[in-house]
């Protein structure tokens, strides 16, 4: 059976070109390579510090953390605040020589960053290669994050198993759009296989849904496996680097998984929000507050989905 581990690449994004072949490319880019049985795949977001979604889809498709620290400033302080609010709590941190390390170690206190294993930049790899697949036999689901018609193929999506095991043959339901897909073939690193086993990184060809009826973020899963709502409450914690107010009607954006959704606050404590779109969702999963256009600090907050 192929296994596969999953990475993100933060800070100095580039050196993700040493350890694997560019695949896909967009506002994350992926590169991958296979060791014997061990698929591993390094995504960095590509798009941030443009854009602050880019940064939360690449953090949640990844088990492990490769930050290399080469410079000290509010992105670097942004993504240390992401890994934090997403609890991604096994990482390797490195960092140039020119960056100052007793800075860098106030800037990570009091986060998950500060546990990670810290390595010189060319420990990197060596590292890594202690970090074991992680697995679990829960019921099918993977989140999506390309999708795209091929011709004489039909609709091919992209995306992780982030549960269980999904298999050629099987039918699935889409969400939010509550449609089922048939799994008509399955590629892992090009190679056809006939089932990917979590945290594979795959390629399916499906029928029963067209690429525009399918967006990034959205799960295919066995039936009831996840919600789908309009409305959250969040066990709530308020970023403290953010001094501005959160009030009631304000607009933001919500990151749960892969998904970006507009919504605004119907209630500050509890708070509550409601969507403009339906959002795919699961008690205890981690819900991130954004406000993109802030001109300083960008994260407003995070907490589990009550």
């Amino acid at each position: 059976m192929v296994l596969s581990v999953n990475f993100v690449v933060l800070g100095k994004q580039d050196i993700a070109a040493e350890f694997g072949k560019k695949g896909t490319v967009t506002d994350l880019s992926l590169y991958d390579r296979k060791e014997s049985d061990i698929i591993k795949t390094w995504v960095t977001p590509s798009g941030f510090p443009e854009k602050i979604q880019s940064l939360f889809q690449a953090i949640n498709l990844a088990e492990y953390v490769i930050l290399l620290v080469d410079k000290l400033d509010k992105f670097t302080g942004e993504q240390i605040v992401a890994l934090d609010s997403l609890k991604k709590e096994k990482g390797i941190l490195s960092h140039t020589f020119d960056v100052d390390e007793s800075k860098l170690d106030a800037m990570i206190k009091g986060t998950v960053v500060e546990n990670y294993a810290k390595v010189e930049p060319d420990k990197i790899k060596e590292e890594m290669n202690k970090l074991e697949p992680l697995s679990n036999d829960q019921p099918s689901e993977m989140v999506i994050d390309h999708c795209f018609d091929v011709k004489g193929v039909g609709t091919v999506i992209l995306g992780k198993v982030t549960h269980g095991t999904i298999k050629q043959y099987d039918t699935l339901k889409l969400y939010p759009a509550g449609i089922d897909v048939l799994i008509k073939s399955i590629q892992m690193h090009d190679d056809p296989v006939e089932e990917s086993v979590c945290p594979a990184r795959v390629g399916l060809a499906v029928k029963g849904a067209k690429p525009d009826e399918i967006g990034r973020g959205d799960v295919i899963s066995k039936e009831s496996v996840v919600d789908v709502k309009t409305e959250i409450e969040l066990d709530f914690q308020k970023n403290p680097f953010y001094k501005n107010e959160i009030t009631e009607n304000q607009g933001c954006l919500v990151n749960v998984g892969l998904q970006i959704k507009a919504a605004k606050f119907t209630s500050i404590s509890p708070l509550k929000l409601i969507f403009e779109k339906p959002i795919v969702c699961k008690k205890g999963q981690i819900a991130v507050i954004l406000k993109p256009e802030s001109p300083t600090i960008r994260i407003l907050g995070s907490g589990t989905i009550q």
